[in-house]
């Protein structure tokens, strides 16, 4: 299973915009302003605010988001239409304890897996199940998007990389052992609940890749 990983200093970035699922900090929401359809999120940081910029991108709750203004104790970022239609980011409150992470530097190591930002959809708790030192989490995810979670494969969830454990149908389980509880936000949330989901993008490509190839030999005899 991944866990959130420790602070560390991050040099060289990468091109593009890249994530690994390894925590860096537990931040909270210092305020919320409300558009018309959109919504600024203010969030209070020190690990993760050491080094970014204005226009970086940071995941929070496993959301890929744009800097837009930057302080001695925190940023602040704008919560689009479809990141509210997409995520649960529009749930939370001031207050509310979200999961940080910077993008991933070249010098980086790839502790978790490849994680984009770009969140597929919500799941919902359905179990919360303590066993040992443990906690055993079982989610009901949306039918669309069941099909490419499978076990011992990745998911993230609020930005956190982790093992699947199960699945039966639209449900999985996942597994955060000690550490992991103590270094994020996941722990705060409750039966019912919705988490940010991201399935493992590569079971996307390999669907995409083998459906152009099957439809392009249905008609050959």
């Amino acid at each position: 299973m991944m866990e959130a990983g420790a602070p560390g200093v991050r040099k060289t970035r990468f091109g593009g915009v890249v994530f690994t699922g390894i925590v860096e900090e537990v931040g909270a929401v210092r305020e919320l302003v409300q558009h018309a359809d959109s919504i600024t999120l203010s969030v209070g940081a020190q690990t993760v605010r050491g080094d970014l910029s204005l226009g970086d991108s940071v995941s929070v709750n496993g959301a890929c988001l744009t800097i837009t203004s930057l302080d001695d104790d925190g940023f602040t970022v704008g919560l689009a239409p479809e990141t509210l239609r997409r995520t649960s980011l529009g749930d939370v409150s001031i207050g509310s304890r979200v999961n940080l992470e910077r993008a991933l530097r070249a010098s980086d190591r790839l502790g978790g897996h490849i994680v984009q930002g770009h969140v597929d959809g919500v799941a919902r708790i359905v179990q919360l199940q303590p066993e040992g030192d443990s906690l055993r989490v079982s989610m009901e995810a949306p039918a669309d998007l069941a099909r490419y979670i499978v076990e011992k494969g990745f998911v993230a969830l609020d930005g956190i990389s982790l093992t699947v454990t199960e699945r039966v149908g639209t449900r999985f389980g996942v597994a955060l052992i000690a550490y992991t509880q103590g270094h994020v936000a996941l722990v705060d949330k409750k039966v019912g609940d919705a988490v940010n989901l991201e399935v493992d993008v590569l079971a996307k490509y390999v669907e995409s890749i083998l459906g152009d190839r099957l439809g392009s030999t249905s008609g050959t005899p």
